[in-house]
């Protein structure tokens, strides 16, 4: 039998089922790695271009959740986009493995697994990986994300398409959900690094006591789990681009070991004294006014201004309306495609809705609502109750020029809808009692006073 030219990974904590998943998985391709430590896979798919994963979905006794398996789906879809993963877990299990498909896993198999379904659908897997690396760079359409025609996005864009042919440091400044990592890769995508690796990093997710760790790599025997050498998310980016989100959240103490990794453009991992030199292209984010937090002693100044040799800001949806409509469009056909319902439009009171309402989590936000509404419509149309936005939200700009007869009625309308009616849970979240409560009510027309 000729095996298949494929590289396959097996991620688990169980020797057995490592063993029994490589014998089985060994005569039909080429090339099959093994881990029983989930933290080493950023090492070895720095090292090695991996077809697919086999990923358990539990690493710890007591713990059945799954959600150690999601954690580290997202962090290999980041390390490795073109990798395909399917998630291993036992019966029963399903419903976190069905959340994990939504994250871009390919599908799950049951443990104990049958054979010849596990070499099929690994068969399956290699087959749609070979069609999506196929799919170069070079071929992703320009259109393939959405920019917009406000100003403030265009001047955005033209910005990041002047840095991104140098390997100048750019930070990255927007509220929550306003884009910052798609402006990130596109960044990468433009560069001369853009076949070579992009890795996200999430500060604000990294705890105190592993920032170092993950960041720089660690030697053997730095510390008590510490059982291989393993290279950090620095050396993990070398010859790309580096992703440093949220790096106002980091704190003081730590901001100093960030800086003098940035400024001497090398990595010394825990436990070595040795330094190791990077060759990467630096791009941060956040969601603060840095300004202010070095102005407050909350940040370093040095370190500021080591991040920002170019600084882009990208502005809410509140200050690019006119790209909400087409945005809200845009989504819903990558959306539909997603869950293969191409035929699915809005009814124009739901689009009226969308461009009045003040998304407070922007992008993000928006696209969170379209997805469910796609889960949700009936008749291939989605109406406002669908996009759950039964009660308009306004601008805080729209807001000033309201009487404020207005603004109370909208603001008690939105706690009603919020709490089903439920008049003492509305009536305790607004701070009044059930008798003033039922008075706005009926001086306002909101529902049956009864």
């Amino acid at each position: 039998m000729k095996k298949t030219n494929a590289t396959i990974l097996i991620i688990d904590d169980q020797e057995d089922i490592l063993f029994a998943c490589k014998m089985v998985l060994k005569k039909h391709f080429e090339t099959i790695f093994t881990l029983n430590n989930p933290k080493k896979v950023v090492e070895l798919l720095a090292e090695n271009e991996v077809d697919v994963i086999l990923l358990d979905m539990n690493y710890r006794i007591g713990f059945e959740d799954g959600r150690e398996g999601i954690y580290l789906l997202k962090e290999i879809k980041t390390l490795s986009p073109k990798t395909t993963v399917i998630l291993m877990t036992a019966f029963g299990k399903v419903e976190t493995a069905v959340e994990g498909l939504k994250l871009g896993a390919f599908d799950y198999i049951l443990k104990p697994w049958d054979n010849e379904k596990l070499v099929s659908v690994v068969k399956f897997a290699v087959e749609e990986n070979r069609k999506i690396r196929k799919k170069t760079i070079d071929s992703v359409k320009v259109d393939s994300f959405f920019i917009g025609k406000s100003i403030a996005i265009q001047k955005a864009y033209s910005l990041a398409d002047k840095v991104a042919k140098t390997d100048a440091n750019v930070l990255i400044l927007g509220e929550n959900g306003t884009g910052k990592f798609v402006l990130a890769h596109y960044i990468h995508q433009q560069s001369n690094r853009k076949k070579e690796a992009f890795v996200h990093v999430d500060l604000g997710s990294l705890s105190e006591s592993i920032f170092e760790s993950e960041l720089f790599g660690y030697a053997k025997g730095a510390f008590t789990d510490a059982k291989n050498d393993t290279p950090g998310r620095f050396e993990a980016a070398q010859n790309g681009t580096i992703f440093l989100d949220e790096i106002g959240n980091v704190p003081l103490h730590l901001q100093t070991k960030l800086l003098q990794v940035i400024q001497n453009k090398s990595v010394t991992r825990l436990g070595e004294s040795k330094s190791r030199p990077l060759n990467i292209r630096i791009i941060t984010a956040t969601n603060l006014d840095l300004k202010k937090e070095v102005n407050a002693k909350k940040f370093r100044e040095d370190l500021y201004y080591r991040i920002n040799t170019m600084e882009i800001k990208l502005p809410s949806l509140h200050e690019r309306k006119e790209d909400i409509v087409p945005l809200a469009t845009f989504l819903l056909e990558k959306i539909t495609q997603k869950y293969e319902r191409e035929e699915i439009v809005f009814e124009e009171k739901a689009l009226e809705q969308i461009q009045k309402n003040a998304w407070k989590g922007n992008i993000r936000e928006m696209e969170n609502r379209i997805e469910r509404a796609v889960i949700l419509c009936e008749n291939n149309t989605i109406k406002s109750a669908d996009l759950d936005l039964d009660v308009i939200n306004f601008s805080p700009f729209e807001m000033e020029e309201m009487p404020l007869s207005d603004i109370e009625k909208i603001s008690i309308e939105k706690v009603l809808y919020r709490n089903n009616f439920n008049i003492s849970k509305s009536a305790e979240e607004l701070g009044l009692s059930r008798a003033a409560l039922y008075r706005r009510m009926e001086k306002y027309n909101l529902g049956s006073t009864d």
